[in-house]
């Protein structure tokens, strides 16, 4: 699980950008990386975005739209309630000051039995009295003594007998006026209904009854309305005719503007005087000095839809981590995979052009072993046949000091002939060459050329190749290449005076052989050791290195069928384990590249 993590870590970002061919900025990971994120994303949050505004601003509207519309009809029903109300009022006044003659309401009892009738059918009337021409109560039942009040100086009296007949309630034949609410004797909110009527000789009465507001309330209280709502009438100068729940009591002056006169129903939004958004919905009532207003707060209408707004935006807020995360996810894997690619094509580059060049290296050692050749075989025959003479000649006979100096030229010629032949054989093993081979012979060759810096370094060299190490088929080139390289690192890694043991033994089954390369160098960090054998990796930026040897080495272990491991640590040196099969088979490269993608 944790190796497929790796597949979406950015591991482009930890090596320096490589220059391929001429169009360098083709292969900039990083660019190529952040603009792949940001085009994706760009592509796929925009129109999300786009959509989740547009969605939510169009919900928004439609629910304050709904809200609107819900109130308007709201109060136009209340309206058409109340009117119904007061309308069925004035009409049972209108019928009893038709259906009765003047002495009838002028007779006490007739009044009494007329109010005591309306009672047990409203029961919401206080009193009535009538009141003659020339504004006089002549005539009263209820709980007050005023009978005898003179209203001809009120203004309710004179509106009612100067109304103009066009102003009269379209539904009453009869002049009829509605006052506001107020307290009167009574100390209660109350309000009063009056019907003017003209008798034969052109005088006129009038019939007028107080009513309790309860009804009202009653009426206003039975709309539904949410726990934050407010129902209630105000008069033309923005007194409260009924009780509210957050703008005052009856009789109180109205916190907010009176609402504009308008023949239909109403509704706009704003703020409260406390500052709390309103939706306010209002209505004139026809032929009464009453406006109907409905007030709702909006921010808890409207909690519903923000708590749902709340969840879709959480729900947006998840979808866009979780589209970030799989857009870094697929990007940096796609980017990897076209980083990764691109370094097997710089590291097969190089590899090619390193075995080039350690063939043109073997062709040149070949060519100066040859050249050197002959001019020893030269040396060697003169050297000969000087000592010959000398062996012959009496007089040279006994000079072992020329004696000795042809020896040290015959000993020199030897020596110089023993490095062309192993020239010669390193060349020729530097060809792709499967054959029988000595595991011992392959290091010792090595090792040869590594002898003068050891000894100018103090570097102990041990090779521990037992006996019983049977030989094998396998690449000498390659096999030598690999241990070129990793001893050269260990000579790097180390420095005067350090070790370096390199063993070997069969594995478990006898089926393969495994042979440490162990150094007492400066060790290899934790944190790069799975970096190691990736191409172009190096914690030599200091001394020229390429970051190649050790991919190098792992890809021609690997083509061999073996395997290789390391083991570092810090300040104490490294080891590297290298285990060959005993039996080379010819797929041996496919199996390499298999192993490949399991390492690091």
């Amino acid at each position: 699980m944790q190796d497929g993590w790796k597949r979406f870590k950015p591991r482009f970002l930890e090596h320096s950008e490589q220059t391929s061919g001429t169009n360098k900025s083709l292969f900039n990971f990083r660019r190529l990386w952040k603009q792949s994120i940001v085009i994706t994303l760009a592509v796929v949050l925009l129109p999300l975005f786009t959509l989740a505004v547009v969605d939510y601003t169009v919900s928004w509207k439609a629910l304050e739209s709904e809200l609107l519309l819900r109130t308007t009809r709201l109060v136009s029903n209340l309206r058409r309630s109340l009117t119904s109300y007061l309308d069925e009022r004035i009409f049972a006044l209108n019928f009893l000051i038709l259906d009765n003659s003047y002495a009838q309401l002028a007779d006490g009892n007739r009044l009494k039995q007329i109010l005591e009738n309306l009672k047990s059918g409203l029961g919401e009337w206080y009193d009535l009295g009538l009141i003659d021409h020339t504004g006089k109560q002549v005539n009263y039942t209820g709980p007050y003594n005023i009978q005898g009040m003179d209203y001809s100086g009120q203004d309710w009296y004179k509106k009612l007998h100067y109304k103009d007949q066009d102003t009269y309630h379209d539904s009453i034949a009869m002049r009829s006026d509605v006052s506001d609410v107020f307290l009167g004797f009574r100390k209660t909110p109350h309000l009063v209904i009056s019907v003017l009527h003209n008798d034969a000789q052109g005088r006129h009465y009038i019939l007028r009854a107080g009513l309790d507001i309860e009804q009202l309330n009653a009426i206003l209280s039975h709309f539904e309305l949410s726990n934050n709502g407010d129902a209630f009438l105000i008069n033309h100068e923005g007194i409260i005719q009924t009780p509210t729940r957050y703008y005052g009591a009856a009789m109180e002056k109205f916190p907010l503007p009176v609402p504009p006169f308008s023949e239909r129903t109403q509704v706009t939004d704003g703020v409260d005087h406390v500052g709390r958004e309103i939706v306010t919905g209002y209505a004139y009532i026809t032929g009464t000095p009453f406006i109907l207003v409905v007030i709702k707060q909006k921010n808890t209408l409207m909690s519903a839809w923000e708590a749902a707004g709340g969840s879709l935006l959480v729900f947006l807020v998840g979808s866009v981590v979780a589209i970030v995360a799989v857009v870094f996810g697929i990007c940096t894997y796609l980017v990897n995979s076209i980083y990764q690619a691109d370094q097997k094509r710089l590291a097969s580059l190089h590899q090619a052009e390193y075995a080039n060049k350690m063939a043109s290296i073997g062709r040149l050692s070949a060519g100066v072993a040859h050249e050197i050749n002959n001019p020893l075989a030269i040396i060697n025959e003169k050297a000969g046949l000087i000592k010959d003479l000398f062996t012959f000649r009496k007089e040279y006979e006994g000079d072992q000091r020329l004696l000795g100096l042809v020896g040290a030229i015959i000993s020199s010629v030897d020596r110089c002939a023993t490095i062309t032949r192993q020239l010669l054989n390193f060349a020729r093993n530097l060809q792709v060459n499967v054959q029988k081979l000595s595991l011992r012979r392959v290091v010792d060759d090595v090792l040869e050329f590594q002898i003068k810096e050891a000894s100018h370094r103090h570097i102990a060299i041990t090779v521990d190749i037992p006996a019983e190490i049977p030989e094998f088929f396998s690449d000498r080139g390659k096999l030598q290449q690999v241990f070129i390289n990793l001893v050269n690192n260990a000579f790097a890694a180390m420095k005067e005076g350090g070790t370096l043991e390199i063993k070997s033994r069969l594995t478990d089954d006898g089926a393969g052989v495994v042979t440490t390369v162990r150094d007492s160098g400066c060790g290899i960090p934790p944190e790069h050791i799975a970096k190691i054998f990736e191409p172009f990796f190096t914690t030599k930026s200091g001394s020229g290195g390429t970051g190649l040897g050790l991919s190098i080495t792992y890809g021609l272990v690997t083509e061999l069928g073996g395997l290789i491991d390391i083991e570092s640590t810090v300040g104490a040196g490294t080891t590297f384990i290298i285990t060959l099969p005993l039996k080379y088979h010819a797929d041996q490269a496919d199996k390499g590249d298999a192993h490949e993608g399991t390492v690091g």
